[in-house]
């Protein structure tokens, strides 16, 4: 009875995937559900930011404290850290056992972290390391949920509408990451917990939704884990990001700690790590980082455009927030404490930019490639960049908007395209690993940014800032050795203090200095004007030098773009099908004689092998025409019509194959005008067929079984791997009306070892066999 139960469930799993994965609006499900788990996975990388202070007061620590500086950075970068590090690996599992398996994976460990992260009940530094330990863990999730969700959408989206859907989905992600200000700054003051409570019922809901309705359907890649690639990847990155986030840290005397012999050890020992790494990847037989992948120009300078584009975005973001809650709130009537939510909404023209230009930008991709869209908003960043180097630091806030309302449109015309070209580049059992890649560079842009803008920032602030505060604290009647002291400070506390919105001048100073200050003198240093008046000019020259690094990162990101190319959709090279089977339509005629693609003779010719059906041998070798190599690239050009787009291809073969068993073959026809030639049956297709694949004797489903859709030229134009349950869906196909016949006539197992009745069936949803 309970194998009967077992059995029974199975078999209405699998019919829900059929209708689910066969719908009209799966690919919509898809991108919904997959937008709202990177989404949640970016708010949560920046919500932090802005929450910090209130959290720093729940659990009973000031941040200011020498001793506490690594908490607080931890508290920042952890997150990012993790994620930057486990993407590639998650991405490289989900090629290997399922992508929406592993997402689905992602949305739980998510959640539940998010809920230890709400309940913690220590103060202190135990609370600290708790909250540490807890983001670490809810960067799994993450890695997880953005490792994935790309691949997932891409095997959904069929190649002339990716570019929207990846854009959609990437400009929600970087909206995410400003959105969190918004939401720290409005949750944290009420209870700091609800930061962190907030991503619960989302991804409770998500982690149901994504379960029941998301379907693997892409091609899975069998393989054993890179232990050695893991372990060196990992050990490399994290040393390489961990001295970066201590760098900017003072070390005995010096304003930041790029001399403390820890801070080098970790940098040269994490750059050799992952130069072995490296070697690592070239020798083992199955890599985690697919260094082929950069063999494809679109996927190398996409990357490159995005590591840039990260490192000036991420930087930006913390510039605009100094500035804002250190100097320019202040200095128009707001309390320190009302600033991290205020300067959140001040920056909503950045997130409004990208809201509007990504999904444009990304549907005019799908029709005139990524170049012209990525390289132009690069430009265009570039030139905002310009604008805010030149306002002075006490602006005025429409100018200001109008500059971040641009910055959002050219980081908005950027990302859409160029993460769509990313993944249009990448073969289809290689489109978890890539993601993962991309992934990896862009979350490690926004740690090196950290890095890059904080010490420029502060190498700024370093030349003036401590004569300007100590002679301005003597001049309202600070003693010289009080004034002396908090002047040898090292700045990066002063920027730190502007981050969480702090009055530092207060919290230094403290109440034995002053209150045997006079009253009016001790409320000018603790108001609103002092601090922020005095950190403005040593400001102003750091912001200077970190937009010229923004600028020059922009430049370069534009010059990689351009150099990705036109327009690329990758396809497998064309692979040699034969059969004896002439009756088929598309498998027979001079054109497909002429392309070397057939070979008319009465002996059984197997079906190639070549990115096939994983596991799948035949003992002979596909037979292939002279000019079939030099015809062949590996992907369309945006001067190249896609065969499946081409209206004069009116007939494909469906060709079903597993090892043992005798291929079957369906003729898929429609008229000139749309309309379905007479036939069996007939179903209009919405860019992919969907069905099962089972053996007839024994009844079952066939995992591992190869289908293959090819042209009337021999070109296979989509091809997929059916799952364990024997399921699959083929995409990339025309959404036309198809009659799909069975084509009669007897055939050979490919292996010469199949049996009479080694017979498969194919049942495609919504259609007859």
């Amino acid at each position: 009875m309970t194998a009967r139960s077992a059995g029974s469930r199975a078999a209405r799993g699998r019919a829900r995937g059929a209708a689910d994965t066969a719908g009209p609006h799966y690919e919509w499900v898809v991108l919904s559900n997959t937008t709202l788990g990177v989404l949640i996975a970016t708010i949560n990388a920046s919500i932090m930011l802005i929450a910090l202070p209130d959290i720093f007061r729940g659990i009973g620590i000031d941040p200011l404290q020498p001793g506490n500086t690594s908490l607080l950075l931890w508290l920042i970068t952890g997150y990012l850290v993790v994620t930057a590090v486990l993407v590639v690996t998650f991405g490289r599992m989900g090629d290997m056992y399922g992508r929406v398996r592993m997402y689905n994976a992602g949305f739980a460990v998510f959640t539940v972290f998010s809920v230890l992260l709400s309940v913690t009940w220590m103060h202190g530094t135990a609370g600290a390391l708790w909250l540490i330990l807890m983001r670490v863990g809810q960067g799994v999730g993450g890695a997880m949920l953005m490792a994935n969700s790309n691949a997932i959408i891409t095997d959904a989206f069929p190649a002339d509408r990716r570019g929207l859907a990846l854009g959609l989905n990437q400009v929600a992600g970087i909206a995410g990451s400003f959105m969190g200000l918004v939401l720290g700054g409005l949750l944290a003051p009420v209870e700091w917990r609800m930061v962190f409570l907030l991503s619960v019922p989302i991804g409770v809901f998500g982690t149901f939704w994504s379960y029941r309705k998301l379907h693997d359907t892409g091609i899975r890649r069998p393989a054993r884990l890179d232990w050695w690639g893991n372990l060196t990847f990992a050990v490399g990155l994290v040393a390489v990001l961990a001295g970066i986030t201590y760098g900017i840290q003072p070390y005995h005397g010096h304003t930041m700690g790029w001399t403390n012999p820890w801070v080098l050890s970790a940098l040269i020992g994490g750059v050799v790590m992952l130069v072995i790494f490296g070697i690592v990847e070239t020798r083992v037989a199955e890599p985690m980082f697919q260094m082929s992948l950069f063999r494809i120009r679109a996927f190398t300078a996409g990357n490159l455009a995005s590591l840039l584009s990260g490192i000036g975005r991420g930087g930006l973001m913390f510039i605009l927030i100094i500035w804002l809650q250190g100097i320019w709130l202040p200095r128009h009537g707001y309390g320190f404490t009302e600033t991290p939510l205020w300067a959140g909404i001040y920056m909503l023209p950045l997130t409004v930019g990208f809201l509007v230009a990504g999904p444009i930008s990304g549907w005019l991709s799908d029709r005139y490639g990524a170049r012209p869209f990525a390289t132009g908003g690069m430009l265009v960043a570039a030139a905002s960049f310009v604008l805010l180097a030149l306002l002075p630091v006490d602006f005025h806030y429409g100018t200001f908007a109008a500059i971040l309302l641009l910055n959002g449109i050219g980081m908005g015309l950027f990302a859409s395209p160029n993460r769509a070209g990313i993944m249009n580049s990448l073969p289809a059992d290689q489109r978890g690993v890539g993601g993962g890649m991309s992934t990896t560079f862009q979350n490690s842009a926004l740690v090196l940014s950290i890095g890059v803008f904080f010490s420029l920032i502060v190498l700024g602030l370093a030349g003036t800032l401590p004569h300007a505060l100590s002679s301005g604290l003597v001049a309202q009647g600070v003693p010289a050795g009080d004034a002396e002291r908090l002047s040898a400070l090292p700045p990066v506390s002063v920027l730190f203090a502007s981050l969480l919105g702090y009055n530092p001048v207060q919290t230094l100073l403290g109440p034995n200095v002053l209150d045997h200050l006079p009253a009016s003198h001790a409320a000018y240093l603790t108001g609103r004007g002092f601090f922020p008046t005095l950190i403005s000019e040593p400001f102003a020259k750091g912001l200077e030098a970190a937009f010229i690094f923004a600028i020059a990162a922009c430049l370069v990101a534009a010059v990689a773009s351009w150099l990705r190319g036109g327009k690329y959709v990758h396809t497998d090279k064309p692979t040699t099908v034969g059969t004896t089977d002439y009756s088929c339509p598309a498998l027979r005629g001079p054109e497909a004689a002429r392309h070397g693609s057939v070979t008319p003779d009465r002996a059984a010719v197997p079906v190639g092998s070549r990115g096939f059906a994983s596991g799948v041998t035949h003992s002979n070798p596909p037979t292939v025409g002279p000019d079939s190599a030099r015809a062949s690239p590996p992907g369309l050009r945006e001067d190249r019509p896609h065969p499946t787009r081409d209206s004069a291809l009116e007939t494909y073969a469906l060709i079903v194959t597993a090892d043992g068993y005798r291929p079957a073959t369906y003729s898929m026809t429609t008229g000139g005008n749309g309309h379905p030639a007479a036939a069996e049956t007939a179903s209009r297709t919405n860019g992919q067929i969907a069905g099962v694949v089972r053996a007839a004797n024994p009844d079952r489903p066939l995992p591992g079984a190869g289908i293959r859709a090819v042209d009337a030229t021999g070109r296979v134009v989509a091809r997929t791997t059916t799952d364990r349950d024997g399921r699959f869906r083929l995409t990339g196909l025309p959404r036309r009306l198809y009659a799909v016949t069975r084509a009669p006539g007897p055939t050979t197992p490919p292996d010469g070892h199949g049996s009479a009745g080694a017979t498969l069936h194919l049942t495609l949803d919504g259609m007859r066999s």
